[in-house]
């Protein structure tokens, strides 16, 4: 007679740590990670509370689970981010063969596609940034990190976390160019600078030394105990000036109105298009993924597209 063992049913706290494993196995960026984990964290205290486990998520579960993220008070913005979370966990136990199938997608379709609306909500659009507002912005900022900081933001249109991972030796100041670390949303690893961009990078990495610098530290933009900025470090100081030269209201939460770091990216491309240049020029300097199967042949040469860069970018006046 065969004796068969049932294995342990695994834990929701065991599945988070696989599932962050697998995340981080597939690319996903740590701030992505971060917020599944997150979100996922909250419910799995939820479903516990209801003596279930990740594994038994079905049509009616889902719904005792919007109530609770209702009962919560968030936003719109915030619910869809919870489903988001959950999908991203049920993808995961479908593919190890712990689920049958995912069953957030249909769910979504049928009760957060109009959810917004319903709740009389809108997220608004993210705010765009004049050149008058920009150079405003970052004209009446006295710390040359900050300045020098805010520039490479407008000059590259970088993310946040591509920022903070610079290190001083991927500055190319004879070339006007910057290296970036891989990432997972970026094609491109290269952008370029201006020669305003050029003398506030220039001046900061003379104030840097002033700094209390770990020893070897490598990063270019470093905070007050002299270690790698971090991504709260560049979302205060952009938000803190943006309110004290008038840009923006203590507290707004509108995106329309905001002034965060990712708007000086909506800054960067717009003026670009404004300005006249080839939109595979942008795609590349934005390190957009080229998906289309005639991208394959249109060989792009970097010192064509610098060049566009220098006649095209939006001049401060620094």
């Amino acid at each position: 007679m065969t004796i068969v063992l049932a294995l342990p049913r695994p834990t929701n706290a065991s599945l988070l740590e696989s599932f962050a494993e697998d995340a981080a196995l597939r690319g996903l960026t740590r701030e992505t990670l971060r917020a599944y984990l997150s979100y996922d964290g909250i419910l799995s205290g939820f479903l516990e509370s209801r003596e279930k486990g990740f594994g038994d998520v079905d049509a009616d579960l889902l719904k005792e689970v919007l109530r609770f993220v209702i009962a919560r008070g968030v936003k719109a913005k915030t619910v869809r981010a919870y489903f988001s979370a959950l999908s991203a966990m049920c993808d995961y136990l479908q593919y190890e063969g712990l689920l049958p199938a995912n069953p957030v997608p249909p769910f979504r379709k049928r009760y957060l596609r109009d959810y917004k609306k319903r709740r009389g909500e809108d997220d608004g659009v993210r705010r765009l940034l004049t050149v008058e507002e920009t150079r405003l912005l970052i004209g009446s900022t006295l710390d040359p990190r900050d300045r020098a900081m805010m520039l490479v933001l407008a000059k590259t249109g970088v993310r946040r976390e591509e920022l903070i991972g610079m290190d001083v030796s991927d500055v190319d100041f004879v070339r006007g160019s910057i290296r970036l670390r891989p990432h997972p949303k970026r094609s491109n690893g290269l952008v370029f600078v201006d020669d305003e961009c050029a003398h506030a990078l220039k001046a900061w990495l003379q104030a840097r030394e002033e700094y209390a610098l770990r020893p070897g530290e490598p990063a270019l933009f470093v905070g007050q105990h002299g270690g790698r900025l971090r991504r709260q470090g560049v979302y205060e100081a952009v938000v803190c000036q943006a309110v004290a030269c008038g840009l923006q209201a203590a507290g707004e939460k509108d995106p329309g109105r905001r002034v965060t770091p990712h708007v000086f990216r909506h800054f960067f491309t717009t003026m670009l298009r404004r300005n006249g240049m080839p939109r595979e020029f942008i795609k590349w300097l934005r390190g957009d993924a080229r998906n289309e199967a005639i991208d394959v042949y249109d060989h792009i040469d970097a010192e064509e597209v610098r060049k566009a860069y220098l006649v095209c970018v939006p001049r401060l006046g620094f």
